[in-house]
């Protein structure tokens, strides 16, 4: 089961959250007409099937740059199981707004997670962020500590990448053999063919082949390129420890052990962080939860039942 609900971020723009799998028992709240109508709820409106009485503990997952909410399927059903687990398609990704006259800064991006708390009456809520959406995650702790009682950073560095990686970033863009003329094509391109890619990876190619769709002629990606290189270069050029140092909450760094995260940074991110710990999940890469969904939940499921248990 996947179950939408809509969610108004920053400027007015459209946000899709999901619930996967069955949500925890809980009382029925009434929804409106169009919220039935529409499978969910409507923009901005808090009323999301469960009254306001004993809730189930929050989660809200955040995908990286060019992710979609689909990516934490798995994470969110076994979760799902005893909290209130919600994806966010953020903007510019998934079935979230697109607008060409958006901001895709960082302040749009953490405004958005937290309106996504509030109007989904999560708070206080454990934040799971997979790379660019853990930088919002941390940000977020750091800046609304009333709104977020734990913290999952997944493979994201807190030191400034440089404008070397921008123009790495915008090359390989362009190196894209778009369109694809089917999704086998797109699972062998990310999986084997990108030059990126050091040896066969194919659950890099079937990250890529869920944010692909069917166009009149062939398959290109559900976001525009422009708008993702856009959200990078608002954090790229930047170094993150200050806000790191901020975060009050219980906070957990996991990295894959061939991820972007090396070990040394991250262990510097758990000293710095008031309240870090940390975890490592082998034969991992940058994609942790999706490389290594088993050994993912091993890592994090034991400090979100310390972070979530009453």
């Amino acid at each position: 089961m996947a179950r939408r609900i809509d969610v108004t971020g920053a400027g007015g723009v459209r946000l899709a959250a999901w619930e996967f799998g069955d949500p925890p028992k809980g009382e029925p709240a009434a929804l409106l007409p169009e919220q039935r109508a529409a499978g969910g709820s409507a923009p901005g409106d808090p009323i999301l099937g469960f009254s306001g009485q004993d809730p189930s503990p929050g989660v809200l997952l955040l995908h990286g740059l060019m992710g979609r909410a689909s990516h934490w399927a798995s994470t969110a059903r076994w979760l799902s199981e005893r909290h209130r687990a919600i994806a966010l398609d953020q903007r510019g990704h998934g079935q979230s707004g697109k607008p060409p006259q958006a901001a895709f800064t960082r302040e749009a991006y953490v405004e958005d997670a937290e309106a996504a708390l509030e109007q989904l009456g999560l708070a206080p809520a454990v934040l799971i962020g997979h790379a660019m959406g853990a930088l919002t995650a941390w940000q977020l702790a750091a800046r609304r500590p009333d709104l977020v009682c734990g913290l999952v950073i997944c493979d994201m560095r807190a030191s400034a990448l440089g404008a070397a990686s921008q123009r790495e970033w915008a090359d390989w863009f362009k190196s894209w053999p778009l369109p694809f003329a089917t999704l086998a094509d797109v699972r062998k391109w990310f999986g084997e063919d990108d030059p990126w890619v050091e040896r066969p990876n194919p659950a890099r190619g079937e990250f890529y082949a869920e944010v692909m769709h069917e166009s009149p002629d062939g398959w290109r990606p559900v976001f525009e390129p422009d708008q993702m290189l856009r959200s990078r270069e608002t954090w790229v050029y930047d170094a993150h420890w200050e806000e790191l140092a901020q975060v009050r909450c219980p906070a957990l760094v996991v990295r894959g052990l061939d991820g972007e995260l090396g070990r040394a940074e991250a262990q510097e991110m758990v000293r710095v962080l008031p309240s870090g710990r940390y975890a490592e999940v082998a034969d991992a890469g940058h994609l942790v939860h999706y490389d290594q969904p088993e050994a993912w939940r091993t890592a994090i499921e034991p400090f979100l039942d310390a972070v979530l248990t009453p």
